[in-house]
């Protein structure tokens, strides 16, 4: 299996994540983009240096994966290529700021590390939070939950058709592929005289499909409403949701919980 066709079914399987049946898949996507959402701003509210307020956040995304049935090594393991960029966002904190801020024993850790931390695990939990809600919510509900809250329908239309063509034109790349190296048996990758053709041919291949794409979508109704997407009422279970999930962040925001369980456990 070519490495393209690996990526396609890497999309296909978090659609079938999202059609799984769980605590978590079953409320109201927009209870759920709104809480994420929630979670996202309170995590990146916090000061640089509140590296221990930070860390009970982590809560959320983890009750939330054991309840939806999701493994949360499976969040890394989807987000490999994009976790290392998140994490050196701040890998340049240490050399401009050395200012001293904390000391654990003989170890002194300067503001610059600290802050680094702070950002990288900024960055780690919006993602887990992020990854949970594509791994619970199909990307039409998604897209319909974003027309409740009247996001304009031309961005959610362009939302949904990019994630539509990524996965056909990863599919018109890996069949062209395939057909080059039958034909180039023994070749390792696409010889530089091929790339303006093979670039080419990839345009308006992915046009063709690309309109046909859309055609179904107008024959199934698609008018930027989204009439028939799977998408969950807004019961008591999604309402109770929302307000303890936002209850919760309000007070791991405001409260440092870590500082308040080390003074218990100090005395």
């Amino acid at each position: 299996m070519s490495r393209f066709s690996e990526k396609r079914l890497e999309m296909k399987d978090m659609d079938m994540l999202a059609a799984q049946t769980s605590m978590v898949h079953s409320l109201n996507p927009l209870s759920k983009l709104l809480v994420t959402l929630c979670y996202i701003m309170a995590v990146v509210s916090f000061p640089k240096y509140n590296l221990s307020g930070l860390m009970p956040m982590i809560l959320y995304p983890v009750l939330m994966y054991q309840l939806a049935g999701i493994p949360v090594s499976l969040c890394f393991v989807k987000l490999k290529v994009v976790l290392p960029l998140v994490c050196a966002v701040g890998i340049v904190n240490p050399f401009f700021d050395d200012t001293p801020v904390l000391q654990i024993g003989n170890v002194v850790i300067s503001g610059g590390i600290l802050s680094m931390l702070t950002l990288m695990l900024k960055g780690i939990f919006s993602l887990m939070a992020s990854f949970l809600l594509i791994a619970t919510t199909s990307i039409d509900s998604v897209c319909a939950a974003l027309r409740k809250v009247h996001v304009p329908d031309m961005m959610v239309t362009l939302l949904l058709l990019t994630y539509r063509y990524v996965g056909m034109m990863i599919e018109e790349v890996g069949v062209m592929y395939d057909a080059y190296m039958l034909r180039a048996p023994g070749q390792k990758g696409i010889h530089v005289s091929a790339w303006g053709s093979f670039l080419g041919q990839l345009l308006l291949r992915a046009m063709d499909r690309g309109e046909e794409l859309y055609n179904s979508m107008l024959l199934r109704g698609y008018c930027g409403e989204f009439p028939h997407a799977a998408f969950a009422p807004f019961n008591r279970n999604s309402g109770i949701y929302s307000v303890l999930c936002i209850i919760s962040f309000w007070i791991l925001r405001t409260v440092n919980l870590a500082e308040l369980l080390g003074a218990f456990f100090v005395r």
